[in-house]
């Protein structure tokens, strides 16, 4: 009974495949490739259907990469972060909401990202300003015990492009500095930054700022010896008096004071001729921009309000004013951080290309633990990077940071460079190139990149818009 059933079975099947057979093509028509000759999906073989032309592929297959078939795996296109943090935007391809604060992802349990420091880069028109006042300005301003500090580089009018944001915000006027001496003052040696960062701290911003004066220019071991010393002296003459300013350094520099058996004749004649140099750079720079740098850090400098801007836009592009300026407040505001503990705090570089490049890249460098345990994440904002040399310690800077936004770029050479930098895969360089206004491509951490659309009510278009040729699609409500 077994064996004629088992026989039956063969002999159907050896039927269905006779039918099989007999319903293949024969011919191919010239150039084609034939279904059958090909490895994929698994065909049909029911004899019926294959008479009435059925037989073929139950699907036909299309070549694709495994990045593409994303979208077809509902569980591989979940959200890429979850709803910690601050609205960013959507997701483009899935219209999912990506979330994403560095402060929150950094002070998470695990910890999602390891630096808080982000980069935001990108074309003139891509949208990159609006995003950056909404995102890491107004949307985290609303939590407790957070505050943002701007360096403000654009000039708007006779003023920066966040004036107004500061004012609506309600926290007074922003700190403005001009070339004339009307506006604000930092003091390169105020108490603040002396008592919080030491000696060597001071030492190195004064050193930054000999560079920035002299076009970046390396100091040479005498330059250095002379700097310090006289620093030194005029610290140790200021103890319980007024505070020193830069102004009460300049008589020390190029005075020997080393006994003569220390040191030869032409070794105190080298190390007075090095403190002269450093003289008289400093006193050039204070010649130009003394109302800026030439006394005691005014008393409106101050970030007691949850807003606070160092409105720099109205110095010269061209020339050390604004470097010197936002190196000395950043020690300043790293020494007021100290002193008021609790605070989370955004420092946004606008066009902070110099702060990443250069002499104040040394010394953000040399201060990245301290910021982080002082709760500071530092973001900062620049068009391109093959601006930044290869051996600038500006680009360690930037490959620590490990939240990333980057809008359009217009040229391939940038485009390439942010693959580069940022680990992107090699195909997002065209979709770099071809991003639409209020679009970017989003990475943090080890998580992939995503094109991701950055949306904004109407109250925030009203106080984020510097630009009406900007407006289109990133203004969107949806």
């Amino acid at each position: 009974m077994t064996d004629t059933t088992a026989s039956g079975r063969r002999s159907r099947r050896q039927a269905a495949q006779a039918d099989v057979e007999e319903a293949q093509p024969v011919d191919n028509v010239a150039g084609e490739i034939s279904p059958y000759e090909l490895p994929g999906p698994s065909r049909r073989v029911n004899a019926r259907k294959a008479r009435k032309g059925y037989y073929a592929p139950k699907l036909p297959g299309a070549p694709s990469t495994t990045r593409q078939a994303t979208v077809l795996n509902t569980a591989l296109i979940g959200p890429v972060t979850g709803t910690s943090g601050v609205a960013n935007g959507r997701d483009v391809l899935s219209h999912n909401l990506v979330t994403h604060d560095p402060v929150t992802a950094y002070n998470s349990t695990p910890r999602l990202i390891s630096s808080p420091n982000t980069i935001v880069v990108g074309g003139v028109g891509g949208g990159k300003s609006s995003f950056v006042k909404t995102v890491f300005v107004l949307r985290p301003l609303v939590l407790a015990g957070r505050r943002a500090v701007i360096f403000d580089k654009k000039p708007r009018g006779n003023e920066g492009e966040y004036a107004e944001l500061v004012r609506e915000w309600g926290q007074g006027e922003p700190i403005r500095f001009t070339q004339d001496g009307t506006g604000s003052r930092l003091n390169l040696l105020d108490p603040l930054i002396v008592s919080q960062i030491g000696d060597a701290g001071t030492y190195r911003l004064l050193h930054a700022i000999v560079r920035i004066a002299r076009d970046g220019a390396q100091l040479d071991v005498w330059d250095e010896k002379a700097a310090r010393a006289a620093l030194s002296q005029t610290l140790a003459s200021f103890e319980d008096g007024r505070s020193a300013t830069l102004a009460d350094i300049l008589p020390r520099l190029g005075r020997v004071d080393a006994p003569e058996d220390d040191m030869s004749p032409a070794s105190r004649d080298r190390l007075h001729q090095a403190g002269l140099g450093v003289r008289f750079t400093l006193e050039g720079l204070l010649d130009e921009y003394g109302g800026l740098l030439d006394g005691e850090t005014s008393e409106g400098v101050d970030l007691t309000g949850k807003l606070t801007s160092f409105d720099i836009s109205q110095l010269p592009s061209e020339g050390p004013s604004s470097h010197v300026i936002r190196a000395i407040g950043n020690q300043w505001m790293l020494g007021r951080l100290r002193t008021d503990p609790g605070w989370q705090t955004t420092c946004i570089n606008e066009e902070g290309w110099d702060m990443v490049e250069g002499p104040a890249a040394h010394l953000l460098k040399s201060n990245q633990k301290l910021s982080r345990g002082l709760g500071l994440n530092n973001v900062f904002v620049f068009h391109k990077g093959t601006d930044i040399p290869k051996d600038s310690p500006g680009q360690t800077v930037i490959s620590e940071a490990q939240s990333i936004y980057v809008f359009r770029q217009d040229r391939k050479d940038d485009a390439d460079w942010a693959v580069r930098t940022f680990g992107f895969d090699p195909s997002t360089a065209e979709v770099l190139q071809t991003l639409n206004p209020g679009h970017f491509v989003f990475k943090y951490g080890s998580v992939p990149e995503t094109h991701v659309q950055h949306l904004r009510s109407d109250i925030e278009v009203t106080l984020t818009d510097t630009d009406e040729g900007m407006r289109g699609d990133a203004r969107q409500v949806q």
